[in-house]
């Protein structure tokens, strides 16, 4: 990482903060290494066991990418788990990503719940967002995707959701860059200020449901990546090979939107590469050497033809001229901060939850 993240500090050997935190992260995932079979091994007893008489085990999300595809393969074949999978189709899906969930749920026999929400509540969700000036662009749908989850796992009495989030490849990733997808009350106050339609069949988690789902009915995310020795390339080229599964330039590059987004507007707009945290978690985990990481960092984002070609995709489809377009990625970005948000309750939940110490960790 680099200074691009403006809350990041270095020792005095000029490592910086984050390097420190992923190995700390990694020494303590080494030495688990001896428990952490057994750990999983019992996980998966428990989700069987309160699988009976139900008719899943747990709830996956699929998007089409290589981390939730793992997930699929791992609680399928490894674990011989009776997943539901979960898609939130917002209407950004690449040719790619739709064609990957039916490979993943076709050739593993999964059931999928696909939620679609309503088009016009969403656009006008993120034109909300592209108003506030803000630069999580993103959070309508990743906040969506955590409420719908939580939705159906308490529909169908389901206890765990697996999810794809895992310390090896995402470990690294500046807090100041994005504002937490948890914050119902930040995504209201934007929507309430810039929107006009009313969210009638977009999922939203709040801190009371949250509470609800997570302390009442004991629903658990579950970082299954990390009960594992998780290694991307390897995922990558068992999906290719074992579910006909096919690779994207980018992480994430199964939503158009999420594309461009990371790949032009959070670069250009706000001075953020994703790629640097991305490949940060590489480097840390030993999957990525730092001279392949520099060598990557200099290939440009877009092909210049690819780019004009996505710019007018995306603001046609939001219903934006391309002077709109220019002009908001001419103006000044502006601070999550600036609006009302609930970073203060999501603080003291935390405290709370780390009161309860091995209590909160426990399945």
């Amino acid at each position: 990482m680099d200074t691009s993240d403006p809350d990041i500090t270095f020792d005095s050997d000029g490592v910086c903060n984050h390097c420190r935190a992923m190995e700390a992260a990694m020494a303590a995932r080494a030495a688990g290494a001896a428990t952490r079979e057994a750990d999983r091994a019992r996980l998966v007893e428990l989700m069987k066991a309160e699988g009976r008489g139900r008719d899943y085990d747990c709830v996956i999300g699929v998007s089409g990418g290589v981390d939730s595809t793992h997930v699929a393969w791992l609680a399928r074949r490894e674990f011989g788990l009776r997943p539901l999978a979960v898609h939130f189709d917002n209407g950004w899906n690449d040719e790619l990503a739709v064609h990957n969930i039916e490979r993943i749920v076709k050739a593993l026999d999964i059931d999928l719940h696909t939620h679609v929400v309503d088009w016009e509540e969403f656009r006008d969700l993120q034109l909300s967002f592209f108003k506030s000036h803000t630069s999580n662009l993103e959070m309508p749908t990743d906040h969506a995707i955590l409420a719908l989850l939580m939705d159906v796992a308490a529909a169908r009495g389901v206890r765990f959701i697996l999810t794809g989030s895992n310390t090896a490849t995402e470990g690294i990733m500046p807090a100041a860059w994005l504002h937490s997808n948890k914050d119902l009350r930040f995504l209201e106050a934007v929507h309430a200020r810039f929107g006009s339609v009313p969210l009638r069949t977009y999922p939203r988690l709040g801190a009371a449901k949250f509470a609800r789902r997570a302390l009442l009915r004991r629903i658990k995310a579950i970082p299954i990546l990390d009960y594992v020795e998780y290694d991307k390339p390897a995922a990558m080229a068992l999906a290719e090979r074992e579910l006909g599964w096919r690779p994207y330039r980018f992480k994430h590059g199964e939503s158009v939107f999420t594309r461009f987004f990371q790949c032009h507007i959070l670069p250009h707009k706000f001075g953020f590469d994703k790629r640097k945290p991305h490949f940060s978690s590489l480097i840390a985990s030993g999957q990525m050497t730092r001279d392949a990481a520099l060598a990557a960092l200099n290939e440009p984002l877009y092909r210049p033809e690819a780019l004009e070609e996505e710019t007018e995709y995306v603001r046609k489809k939001l219903g934006m001229t391309r002077a709109e377009f220019d002009a908001y990625m001419a103006a000044p970005p502006r601070s999550s901060l600036e609006y009302p948000n609930g970073l203060a309750l999501h603080a003291a939940a935390r405290r709370v939850m780390g009161s309860l110490g091995g209590v909160a960790r426990r399945f």
